[in-house]
């Protein structure tokens, strides 16, 4: 009996040895990974014409669906074609701001990830640089004007997930919008955030993979605020900016194409509304009719 528990315990002996030694042989960044905190990071589309330095909008928070709180100092890289043309450094409220400048015309893939850092886990987020000419003709589309049933304003304030991915685009959308970019007009892809505290970066990021997976043209998506006319002002400002050739929105809410109608510029709504239409807007009854209210 006593040979026995010599035997188990220099067999234990031996196993726990094994661990040590297994332990040990782990390279130091293994070791330092399992202490690091678990991070998002997502990323803002930015619009700038070619030649002009642009401020691309990052921020990192802390994982989990229902957080938004900031993770500051730490050191963000942008990658564009696989090589770092920017670093900058997180503030308290975990965004960070990278310049870049382009001179090529088009819609540039770019991606921001954490450099070396010894408190959180190695993420990168993805977005889109938006390099356009000013004299090219834009239209604004409404996300909601692209989705099948837009879901009831939420009954309380949204921090997390706020577009489902599982949504279904409205029939001949994506197709229709793609025939209106491929030779003519640029795209903007306006989402108005439901409530003051939802998180506009996690938005731009949903809606940029819904498009993405839904095969819409690639656009700038454009993230503003809820409630007043924000739409409104951003198109003043787009226009005081240089952006004159914004003319056309094309929406599905009645506070929508009121922001372009009260500038007198172009609107059509899409579908028909379920009450009355707002007066001098275009109404299209589906996106196959959209085209011929342009």
């Amino acid at each position: 009996m006593v040979m026995r528990l010599a035997t188990r315990d220099a067999r234990t002996a031996g196993f726990i040895r094994l661990l040590v030694v297994i332990f040990l042989s782990l390279p130091g960044e293994v070791l330092l990974a399992a202490d690091k905190a678990a991070v998002t990071l997502f990323v803002k589309d930015a619009l700038t014409v070619p030649g002009r330095s642009t401020t691309i909008e990052a921020r990192l928070s802390t994982a989990g669906p229902w957080t938004t709180a900031g993770v500051g100092g730490e050191p963000i890289e942008l990658l564009v074609e696989d090589k770092v043309v920017a670093t900058g450094m997180t503030g308290g409220d975990g965004r960070v701001f990278l310049s870049y400048r382009s001179n090529t015309q088009g819609i540039l893939p770019i991606r921001v990830r954490v450099g070396k850092s010894s408190r959180v886990s190695p993420v990168e987020g993805w977005a889109n640089l938006v390099v356009w000419e000013q004299r090219n003709p834009i239209v604004a589309v409404e996300l909601a004007a692209l989705i099948e049933q837009p879901p009831p304003p939420p009954p309380v304030p949204l921090i997390g997930a706020v577009l489902d991915p599982g949504w279904k685009p409205m029939l001949n959308a994506a197709e229709q919008l793609a025939k209106l970019t491929q030779f003519y007009y640029r795209v903007i892809y306006v989402v108005a955030l439901p409530s003051s505290g939802a998180d506009g970066f996690r938005v731009a990021n949903q809606a940029r993979e819904w498009l993405k997976a839904h095969q819409f043209p690639l656009g700038y998506v454009l993230v503003l605020p809820p409630g007043g006319d924000a739409l409104g002002e951003k198109l003043d400002t787009l226009r005081a900016e240089g952006w004159k050739t914004v003319k056309i929105g094309i929406g599905r809410t009645r506070g929508f194409v009121e922001a372009f109608l009260n500038r007198r510029l172009q609107a059509v709504m899409v579908p028909e509304p379920a009450g009355e239409a707002p007066p001098k807007v275009r109404v299209a009854k589906d996106w196959k009719e959209v085209r011929k209210k342009l």
